[in-house]
């Protein structure tokens, strides 16, 4: 195991740690130095850039491409694949029919996950089954298909490669949460589109909020719009890096290490009316019925506790976590789908 020192993070806030995933095969001094840099970043402030990564740009570009052309379409074809359609939260969400922390954001959105068959939950299963299904595919568009699984394939290989060097940057087994994975692993992809601010001036285009799976890698375009709350509470702006993904933490990762690993509040603002921004964030979760348990590592003794947020508890199970958010985020679908699972409150 490897055993090292973080690296202080830039105080200035002009610019998230930047790490280089391809130092992990330049050898024993680079790999050091890129534990080293992961360490600091992932303890500190739970955002990174991530360059050397391996992605190429043909395989970007058919990805924005066809997202750009699914925009493109007129209305009523985007709402042939309304997500209020399914009842595992997959297909076309219009603008303002999402919200975080019970406000509107204002951004339309395609949600897509790991192509599988429908499972409705037995009366002895876990709600949390729903969530298994088919996708949404527009019409006419089959290239849509093609370069989103083909994405979702690919960055689930680039965080899988990430997560094992974290895990080691910290003193931690490799493949520790290898078998919560694999085969059965719920992957999340949303292509999104943020039109401009609300009409009525709302900048909210994405409330403040952490993620709920294992790490998300973030495509952004050059627009900019997306603000990470840092060490000094407030919220700082991500300048776009060309080529590079922005990582964050998710709260699996926290709870794992009893808050050694942070996952971090963010949020995007909204652009200038006539400016639409586009960004692809990509989530890597582990199994629907997947049970975390707590991380060995030598730093065990340093963490400071899981943050304590009544307003939004943390199950042992990952898929009440993703099912409790879904709820929450997708009230159309939630009404129509799953009136049963909803609270009275």
């Amino acid at each position: 195991m490897t055993n090292v020192t973080p690296l202080a993070t830039n105080p200035s806030y002009r610019q998230l740690p930047i790490i280089d995933l391809s130092a992990a095969d330049r050898g024993p001094q680079a790999r050091r130095l890129l534990h080293a840099q992961l360490h600091g970043a992932a303890h500190d402030v739970g955002f990174f850039q991530l360059v050397g990564h391996g992605v190429g740009e043909p395989e970007t570009q058919a990805l924005l491409s066809a997202m750009r052309a699914f925009f493109a379409l007129p209305e009523d074809r985007r709402l042939a694949i309304d997500n209020v359609n399914s009842p595992h939260f997959r297909g076309y969400t219009r603008t303002g029919d999402e919200r975080t922390g019970g406000r509107q954001d204002w951004r339309d959105q395609l949600d897509i996950g790991a192509e599988r068959p429908a499972r409705a939950p037995g009366p002895d299963e876990p709600a949390y089954w729903w969530l298994q299904g088919p996708n949404q595919w527009p019409a006419g568009l089959p290239e849509l298909r093609t370069a989103a699984l083909d994405w979702i394939d690919r960055l689930s290989a680039v965080a899988e490669k990430l997560l094992h060097e974290l895990l080691t940057a910290i003193g931690a087994p490799a493949d520790f949460y290898d078998p919560v994975f694999g085969e059965r692993a719920h992957p999340h992809l949303k292509l999104v589109r943020y039109p401009g601010s609300a009409g009525d001036g709302a900048g909210q285009g994405v409330g403040a909020h952490k993620d709920y799976g294992f790490l998300t890698l973030l495509l952004q375009d050059e627009v900019g719009g997306l603000q990470v709350q840092r060490e000094d509470g407030a919220f700082h702006d991500v300048p776009p890096l060309p080529g590079a993904f922005v990582v964050n933490l998710g709260e699996l990762l926290e709870v794992a290490t009893d808050g050694y690993l942070v996952a971090t509040n963010h949020r995007v603002v909204s652009p200038p009316s006539a400016v639409e921004r586009f960004s692809v964030p990509f989530f890597y979760n582990p199994r629907l019925d997947a049970r975390v348990e707590p991380l060995p590592f030598p730093h065990a003794s340093a963490a400071p506790g899981v943050t304590d947020d009544p307003a939004n508890p943390l199950f042992a199970e990952y898929g009440f976590n993703e099912l409790k958010g879904k709820l929450r985020a997708h009230p159309l679908v939630a009404e129509r789908h799953h009136a049963g699972l909803l609270s009275p409150a």
